[in-house]
């Protein structure tokens, strides 16, 4: 059994005149991040390796979320392939995954992040939003064997204010 925690990252900032890997988180963005952050800690969800997109607005996601969650920081890897908005980077980056990973959190992009969702889940999710989290059970031993899995929660900032 493999659970995949994949996680958009949060709204970005268009006021700085910077190429689109650097682009920062706007105010939503670094509030979103501390929400969805507080939830996953109370919800006390971990993983064995977390792999982030190496855009800034990604890393700056995954720093608020994992700096709450105490994770190790050597179990995180940022990696170029992930900065992806097809999915088939996405798909690779999973897949070639080692087997002993049972949990995987991965902070990627749109529109990557939709379309895997609604194809490897067993759940249509029209749009995956701005630092939304999907999480999916598979049943299978290694992640080269990708299959359909069950959707077992999706976590989304809207759902989670008042």
């Amino acid at each position: 059994m493999k659970k995949l925690i994949i996680i958009r990252h949060a709204k970005s900032s268009w006021k700085y005149d910077v190429i689109d890997h650097e682009r920062p988180l706007n105010s939503r963005g670094l509030s979103d991040s501390v929400l969805i952050s507080s939830t996953l800690k109370f919800k006390n969800i971990t993983a064995d390796l977390v792999m982030v997109s190496d855009a800034f607005r990604t890393k700056e996601t995954a720093n608020i979320i994992l700096k709450a969650l105490k994770f190790d920081e050597n179990k995180v890897i940022f990696n170029h392939d992930l900065y992806d908005f097809e999915g088939r980077n996405l798909l690779q980056v999973i897949k070639n995954c080692d087997k002993s990973i049972n949990t995987l959190m991965v902070f990627g992009h749109n529109h990557a992040i939709t379309s895997f969702v609604n194809t490897y889940g067993n759940k249509i999710i029209e749009n995956v939003p701005t630092c939304g989290v999907v999480i999916i059970d598979f049943d299978i031993d290694s992640w080269k064997g990708l299959k359909k899995g069950k959707t077992v929660e999706t976590i989304f900032p809207k759902n989670l204010k008042n």
